[in-house]
């Protein structure tokens, strides 16, 4: 099972104070719009996503090629998804909780997504 690129979903609070942070920890914006309420910020191969006012808690993030085929397979495997993907193609995302409660995003982009796509200067 191919989960693809992980990513730290953080809920927060105050999005310019959260991305002031964490770009002094050596992070840079590489997709999304502040005034949206949220980005995404890499530093090497680490990826945080800041988002205000979209989600109750932090949620693991991934993004992968083929989020349904990851879908047939948890459900195989006799996990419970919380939102199940819709439609047999295009961009898509399933979610479910893991056992201590912690919310997982499996997120399907577009083919054609490419980061950077919305990027705010």
């Amino acid at each position: 099972m191919d989960l693809g690129k992980f990513s730290l979903s953080l809920s927060v609070k105050d999005i310019a104070a959260s991305r002031a942070f964490y770009e002094k920890l050596s992070f840079k914006v590489v997709d999304g719009k502040q005034s949206d309420g949220w980005l995404i910020l890499q530093s090497g191969n680490t990826y945080i996503g800041l988002f205000q006012d979209k989600f109750e808690k932090n949620l693991l993030t991934f993004n992968p090629k083929d989020v349904r085929s990851i879908e047939a397979q948890l459900k195989e495997e006799g996990i419970d998804l919380i939102e199940e993907s819709k439609g047999d193609e295009g961009p898509a995302y399933i979610t479910l909780i893991d056992p201590d409660g912690n919310p997982i995003l499996f997120d399907q982009h577009a083919d054609d997504y490419k980061v950077g796509d919305s990027l705010e200067e």
